[in-house]
């Protein structure tokens, strides 16, 4: 049973109308799914992803009217998005130069090119050169040209207090593997691999015992998901959980996938979601992200859910 590597990550934003701004017009990413948090309506739940919308390339905002995030461990620390090959980088460096972005150099890191940036809301990326291994989707209407469009997720990078708990949970209950260590901005970093591994199928882990727990706010992470490719493996996964006595929220349907979710020891919320049905459920392929689209047992509800959100666009 072997989880297939960076199903999609979810952040806050607690300023929605310049997140789509920056994610679509600058960063030139699809809106494949306008929709709700499904705990609670009152704010959107905006999802970011490839041309076909594929597991893996989402990068998700929760819409909260929260105060910044105060830094620290305990917290996902850095976002990897990957691109094809150094002239990519180059691309994206002057882009968000251009665009007076808060980007830094391009940098190696565990032997791939790297340029380190970050959003209006100080939310931490990196675009990764994954040297154009694996498929690709481009969307057409992109700002950005095919060659340099971001490609999915790649490494997510996790500070803890106590990397030995964190690992064990990786290894002994995740299934994942350690494969090596490397050395950057002066800390020790582990990596933790799933399925056929590589960039898109990373976690990097770095140990912090000195900072205070980060708060969770705007420019933050909510939480990282990882994927599995159908429902007898979902299933399992609960099952192995639940047999584990590892406290978990129990199978939820979110309609586009199914989720399970779980913190790892120093409390970094995870979450294990399947690969379908996918977000072509509810709206066509080449309309996706048009409208608000809305879970079949919230769509009684659309008149409510709709008068209490903002206009975006």
């Amino acid at each position: 049973m072997q989880l297939g590597g960076i199903h999609h990550l979810t952040a806050i934003s607690a300023k929605p109308r310049e997140n789509l701004a920056f994610y679509t017009g600058l960063l030139g990413m699809r809106l494949v799914k306008k929709t709700v948090n499904q705990d609670d309506v009152s704010a959107y739940h905006l999802f970011y992803a490839d041309g076909k919308a594929n597991p893996g390339t989402d990068l998700t905002f929760f819409d909260f009217p929260a105060a910044p995030e105060h830094r620290g461990t305990n917290s996902i620390s850095r976002t990897g998005l990957r691109v094809a090959g150094e002239k990519a980088l180059g691309y994206w460096r002057d882009r968000l130069k251009s665009a007076g972005a808060a980007v830094r150099d391009v940098v190696e890191v565990d032997g791939r090119l790297t340029l380190p940036f970050e959003d209006g809301e100080g939310q931490r990326l990196v675009l990764i050169d994954d040297s154009g291994a694996g498929p690709a989707a481009p969307w057409e209407k992109s700002p950005v040209p095919p060659e340099h469009q971001i490609r999915g997720l790649g490494p997510i990078v996790l500070t803890v207090h106590d990397m030995s708990r964190t690992a064990f949970v990786l290894t002994e209950v995740m299934n994942m593997r350690r494969v090596r260590d490397y050395a950057a901005h002066g800390a020790e970093i582990h990596v933790f691999e799933m399925g056929e591994g590589g960039p898109a199928a990373e976690l990097h882990v770095l140990e912090d015992k000195a900072s205070p727990a980060a708060r969770q706010g705007a420019g933050g992470v909510h939480h990282v998901a990882f994927r599995t490719p159908d429902e007898t493996q979902y299933h399992a996964w609960t099952q192995r959980l639940n047999e584990l006595r590892i406290p978990n929220s129990g199978e939820i349907d979110r309609f586009y996938f199914r989720s399970l979710y779980f913190r790892e020891p120093n409390g970094i919320l995870f979450e294990i979601a399947t690969d379908g049905p996918g977000f072509a459920t509810d709206e066509p392929m080449e309309s996706l992200g048009e409208r608000l689209a809305l879970p079949p047992f919230l769509e009684p509800r659309r008149a409510a859910i709709e008068a209490g959100l903002k206009p975006i666009s």
